[in-house]
């Protein structure tokens, strides 16, 4: 997707959560102050990076409504969107084998499948993993933010 946009001309770069979360290693966690520590530093990378005239992406799992305020408040010209799958859909595409530990009772944290999950209200956009291929949801994307970056 953001190869798409730089395609499109439009100047992206991607910030990934886990990442982050790799940069700290094991002292990170996964309880709410981590996973909040995790969102702060996205944040933070995120203005720099539209301080430097880039159109950020970030790749987060935000499942708190505390992570969500953060960044709402703390985000510039924030543009949030959904990405929507079904537990049996992450499952399929899971690369870790997270789902795989959870089902098995090996971990008990994973966000969505036993641990709570609100999906969040009035994203500026929702991309529906199981009804469209990821070709179409990276255009549709890129569609989004070249009206907002005023090219369309």
């Amino acid at each position: 997707m953001v190869a798409d946009l730089r395609t499109a001309g439009i100047p992206a770069i991607l910030f990934d959560g886990d990442e982050v979360r790799g940069f700290f290693g094991a002292q990170l966690g996964f309880g709410a102050e981590s996973r909040l520590l995790v969102v702060s530093v996205l944040a933070h990378l995120a203005n720099k990076a539209a301080e430097a005239g880039l159109n950020v992406v970030v790749a987060a799992l935000t499942a708190g409504e505390d992570a969500r305020e953060y960044v709402r408040k703390n985000v510039r010209n924030l543009t949030t969107g959904y990405v929507a799958c079904s537990i049996q859909g992450c499952a399929e595409r899971d690369p870790k084998g997270l789902y795989g530990k959870a089902m098995r009772g090996e971990i008990d944290t994973l966000i969505g499948y036993n641990s709570m999950y609100r999906p969040p209200e009035n994203p500026d956009f929702v991309l529906d993993t199981e009804l469209h291929s990821l070709d179409e949801l990276a255009a549709r994307v890129v569609a989004t933010y070249t009206r907002i970056d005023g090219r369309a």
